[in-house]
């Protein structure tokens, strides 16, 4: 395979572990991390099309598959999770842990974004997906972002290019998000300290963080929360493997040691047709599946 990629500065890897916070699936083909933005665009504009290229950022919500991932898997070195601040404005790069820009607004005293503080993951993917907890979400903070296309070609894109919606946008699977702007307001490091904090006791007594696990398993539909309709289809505990669907919290699936990504597949899938026969809602994955 590498025979038949590009000559990059950055470097590759083949049939390279992928670390998913659930802890489960199989390598990727490649990886290749890219040295930096021109190196990233000078790969995709000469990596041939027939080679299947894909992104993946801190692996915090998605399951790979146990057999692995085919093709290209790109993911992003530290060149792109630089933060910087000027006035009430935060820029931040794509491979940017969220809870660092919360930590970066708390040094800055800059308030609005500690939400972020309470999402696993990076920016890129936070961008790609509206993540949001809290009442707060990527949309309303989110002045403009670069963009890399598949064909190598460098996008700003504004807020109202992305048509938002609950937990994604209407561009995202056209683009590689490499570098987000985001609006704050000027408070005090007490005052975002102490949202940060409560942020992350309400976290940890609401949801198994100390567990193998991901984001939410399921997106909100508009009738009810996930996790509530998980609940009453009695599914709580529910175990298939090594799986099991949270005791804490319901609308999380966690790996209690040994599972394997079809394990957890499987309990999704199963979860969802429960759900489906007993309420009449169709519950849509917000954790990604990566094969």
């Amino acid at each position: 395979m590498i025979n038949r990629l590009p000559k990059v500065r950055g470097t590759y890897r083949e049939n390279a572990e992928l670390k998913t916070w659930f802890d489960v699936g199989g390598p990727a083909e490649v990886i290749f991390r890219p040295y930096d933005l021109a190196d990233l665009q000078f790969f995709l504009k000469n990596c041939s099309k027939e080679i299947p290229v894909q992104i993946i950022g801190a692996g915090s919500n998605v399951i790979i598959a146990d057999e692995g991932v085919k093709g290209v898997v790109i993911k992003l070195p530290s060149e792109f999770a630089k933060i910087s601040t000027e006035n009430n404005l935060l820029r931040a790069g794509a491979g940017t842990l969220c809870v660092n820009v919360a930590l970066a607004c708390k040094n800055s005293a800059l308030s609005g974004l500690e939400f972020l503080s309470g999402i696993p993951g990076s920016i890129g993917g936070a961008i790609a997906m509206n993540a949001g907890c809290y009442g707060s979400d990527i949309a309303e903070n989110l002045i403009s972002a670069t963009a890399i296309d598949h064909q190598g070609n460098l996008h700003k894109l504004f807020n109202s290019d992305f048509g938002f919606f609950y937990r994604g946008s209407e561009i995202a699977k056209n683009f590689i998000f490499v570098e987000g702007l985001f609006k704050s307001e000027k408070s005090t490091f007490e005052e975002v300290s102490e949202r940060i904090f409560k942020l992350n006791q309400q976290r940890e007594i609401a949801q198994p963080i100390r567990a193998k696990t991901g984001g939410s398993t399921f997106k909100n539909p508009p009738e009810k929360k996930a996790w509530q309709l998980i609940d009453e289809s009695g599914c709580r505990g529910k175990i298939i493997g090594d799986a099991q669907i949270s005791e804490k919290h319901c609308n999380f699936m966690i790996n209690r040691g040994k599972a394997r990504a079809q394990d957890l597949i499987d309990l999704g899938d199963e979860v969802r047709n429960l759900v489906k026969k007993k309420s009449g809602i169709e519950l849509e994955w917000e954790i990604k599946i990566i094969r």
